[in-house]
């Protein structure tokens, strides 16, 4: 049996996943959907773990780690940035 939190972060996560795809994965167009911020639903796509289906980049052998991809306000598809070091402080 599941806890109510546990409940509430699997609708959460159903909700948004299907908000993005609705909105064609434009975040901005998902979160007003939802009622909710752009920074909230970006903070919700990480910590929930959402990845879009069939973008696979390999990883150091632990399986297909996949990205994310969203469009931008004109539709253009913006990658993720990757984690670390910001090319402006190489």
């Amino acid at each position: 049996m599941n806890s109510l939190k546990e409940q509430i972060r699997e609708i959460e996560k159903e909700e948004i996943i299907k908000a993005l795809k609705e909105c064609d994965r434009v975040m901005a167009r998902a979160a007003r959907q939802l009622g909710i911020t752009e920074r909230m639903i970006g903070y919700k796509i990480k910590k929930y773990g959402i990845r879009r289906e069939g973008q696979g980049v390999r990883s150091k052998g632990y399986g297909v780690k996949t990205e994310l991809r969203v469009k931008s306000c004109r539709g253009e598809a913006v990658p993720r940035p990757s984690a670390g070091i910001s090319p402006r402080y190489k």
